[in-house]
């Protein structure tokens, strides 16, 4: 089953109209992405959408056989123009199969939210998923479905999406997913490439023809990842980012609580609205045994916390506890957790702070811990296989494979 992008953009195209964000600035050249609409086998057009004959025959297909029009979501603004010899653009009631001519079957998926989603198979039974902007499968959770050739959604925007397809088996590791609906809430460029990459999808420019079921390399997630930054930078949105698009992640908060610190439970509660809600969270400092087991991806939020509690356990504070015990007492801890880092076999995502750039602790205390952070992170860095610095929200890459 051959299946043509004649757009990849969100439903207003990339750039905005009017738009003067830095995202859409960016978005010239190859970088412009029509509103998403799919040509398959030249016979089934998913979503009608301004300039599709063009497209098409930019792309090198004619319009001319096509034997099925479908719309996946409400189209504001005047009712877009039919093309000379389209049949009419039609919503397929959910969950009611539809049998074209050409020999596909396209059965109507219900979505969380208003618009449809599209199985279609192919006459040689080769199956892909086509979801609206904005849509996730609704009701669909805890039913087990064979897993697609090809997955086409809104990866940016509703990554939760592709997590509940992930657990249900329709998204496997053989499963191409591209994304398409793309806005301007990503910047383009090698920064979507990444954010992709990290959800398991990749995008492509419009007017890009794939073969669904042909076999190919989908990216090679990194089985552990550091991510460094300082206060606010965005280091545990980036962290977050890297695991939202896949189910049963285990959140480990190393800060715990503190009572009567109305702040503090602010900062828990914003982080815990923050992250899906599939997720579970476990607060402890004891990271050792959860590396040591197997399970669901690990986010360990953040070794800096973990390294405050190490510090207290040892009573590392004090400069006579520090030199009569407590320095061998913590590096016997650190040792235990790279160590741990370094057996694992959970895909493991870490958060910590980067310190030491700016002015110098006025205590002993203080430097010891900055001077013992930066050895943590160094240490840990060392067992990762992806790092990242994240300085004003930007993700740069320290070190990849």
């Amino acid at each position: 089953m051959e299946l043509t992008l004649l757009g990849t953009g969100a439903p207003d195209g990339l750039p905005r109209p009017g738009c003067p964000c830095a995202a859409c600035a960016a978005s010239v050249g190859g970088r412009s992405r029509a509103a998403t609409a799919l040509l398959v086998d030249g016979a089934v057009l998913l979503d009608l959408t301004p300039g599709a004959v063009l497209a098409a025959a930019r792309a090198g297909h004619s319009l001319g056989g096509v034997r099925q029009v479908l719309l996946t979501h409400p189209h504001d603004g005047p009712a877009l123009e039919l093309p000379p010899g389209l049949p009419a653009a039609v919503r397929v009631p959910d969950g009611r199969e539809l049998a074209v001519i050409s020999g596909h079957r396209v059965k109507a998926v219900p979505m969380d939210g208003p618009g449809t989603g599209y199985e279609v198979t192919g006459p040689a039974g080769e199956r892909l998923l086509y979801l609206p902007p904005g849509g996730s499968p609704a009701g669909a959770r805890g039913h087990r479905a064979a897993p697609y050739g090809m997955v086409l959604a809104d990866a940016t925007g509703r990554p939760d999406a592709l997590a509940l397809l992930r657990a249900t088996g329709a998204v496997g590791p053989t499963t191409d997913v591209i994304a398409v609906h793309l806005d301007h809430d990503v910047p383009p460029g090698r920064e979507l490439d990444r954010r992709l990459a990290a959800a398991g999808a990749r995008a492509v420019p419009d007017g890009t023809t794939l073969v669904v079921g042909d076999y190919r390399a989908v990216p090679d997630l990194p089985r552990r990842t550091l991510v460094l930054g300082g206060a606010r930078s965005g280091k545990s949105v980036e962290a977050e980012r890297r695991l939202e698009a896949f189910p049963e992640v285990e959140y480990v908060a190393t800060g715990g609580t503190r009572e009567g610190d109305p702040e503090w439970a602010a900062r828990v509660s914003l982080h815990r609205e923050r992250r899906p809600g599939s997720w579970r969270t476990t607060e402890t400092c004891d990271l050792v045994p959860l590396l040591g087991t197997a399970g669901p991806p690990l986010l360990v939020d953040c070794l800096a916390l973990w390294l405050t509690d190490a510090m207290d356990r040892a009573g590392a504070w004090d400069d006579g506890t520090w030199e009569n015990g407590g320095r061998a007492q913590l590096a016997e801890r650190t040792q235990a957790l790279v160590a741990a880092v370094r057996g694992t076999s959970r895909q493991v995502v870490a958060v910590s702070n980067e310190v030491g750039s700016g002015v110098v602790p006025a205590t002993a205390a203080g430097r010891r811990f900055r001077d013992e952070l930066g050895r943590l992170n160094a240490a840990v860095a060392a067992e990762c296989e992806h790092v990242l610095l994240v300085v004003a929200g930007q993700a740069l890459v320290l070190k990849d494979g």
